[in-house]
């Protein structure tokens, strides 16, 4: 018994590593494209001076295209705010670019299906936009603690032909492969050992459809793990797999994903208790929200 569950669980390991290895350099090499295409720079100016709903999708639509994990996304932030970018946009990008960016939504596509990748994408692009104008339109704003933000000076200029782009890109995704391939391998271990020795029916009975609890239990147990959305896929999908519903695997992902106890750390640093609490809140309805939506289009 015990060897044929290893052996299960290792050909469950091999083939979603495989899989996550080749998808993640392929589509961090595209981003890496993209950013030299259209820098940081040129994003952020995009943003300012713009009317606050436009802004707001900009800064969400910047966020789904950069592949940082949360407490990345927050020196960012700062860089925003000083450059004078809407409160609005900086929000919406704040919460969008942990939860939505190629790799996952790509993860998504290829380990759940494109209905759970584009429920996903919809319902965390829209949340980012609107929660990002109502903490605005709430005056939370004045929220911001003045932190001062130290820049690197560089005078060298970078070729921009074509060679060099995609030299770049490939540096890109490789350096971030690095740095991110024992998350990825992390995720695929935990999920192999679950596909191959974790009983079915405990999962079911505890995080299965049946249970109206399981959604929120999920996203209150996410939200202090820090656990990226790439490391979290495969484990949620040998939990689906085990029977757990996939809105509590939806909310488990947006609550590690979205916050988590380094990030609120930082964040802590840069807004006062009120933004702080409205941030989880903010993230835990998203995913509360998203996990029960889930449930509905897979019934």
């Amino acid at each position: 018994m015990f060897w044929n569950n290893l052996i299960v669980a290792a050909n469950f390991f091999i083939e979603i590593a495989i899989e996550l290895v080749v998808l993640f350099i392929g589509i961090t090499f595209l981003v890496g494209l993209i950013q030299e295409y259209v820098p940081e720079e040129t994003i952020k100016k995009a943003m300012g001076g713009r009317h606050k709903f436009v802004g707001s999708i900009l800064g969400a639509g910047f966020g789904a295209l950069t592949p940082f994990c949360s407490c990345s996304t927050i020196p960012l932030l700062l860089g925003m705010l000083r450059a004078g970018v809407p409160f609005a946009a900086a929000m919406a990008f704040l919460f969008s670019s942990p939860l939505l960016n190629p790799v996952i939504i790509s993860l998504f596509i290829i380990l759940l299906g494109w209905k759970i990748a584009a429920l996903y994408f919809a319902v965390t692009f829209v949340a980012t936009i609107v929660i990002g104008l109502l903490l605005d339109g709430l005056g939370f704003s004045s929220q911001v603690k003045s932190v001062a933000v130290i820049r690197n000076s560089c005078d060298c200029q970078q070729a921009t032909d074509a060679k060099s782009r995609i030299h770049r890109s490939a540096v890109f995704a490789f350096s971030l492969f690095r740095q991110l391939v024992p998350y990825l391998l992390l995720g695929a271990g935990i999920g192999a050992f679950i596909h191959g020795f974790v009983p079915t029916e405990i999962i079911s009975r505890l995080a299965g459809p049946n249970n109206p609890l399981a959604i929120p239990v999920a996203a209150i147990i996410g939200i202090p793990i820090y656990i990226r959305a790439e490391t979290m896929i495969p484990i949620g999908l040998a939990l689906i797999e085990k029977g757990m519903s996939v809105g509590a695997v939806l909310a488990l992902i947006i609550g590690g994903a979205g916050a988590s106890i380094p990030e609120l750390t930082l964040l802590s640093a840069i807004f006062r208790k009120r933004l702080l609490a409205a941030f989880v809140v903010t993230v835990f309805s998203i995913a509360v929200v998203t996990g029960y939506l889930a449930n509905i289009l897979t019934l």
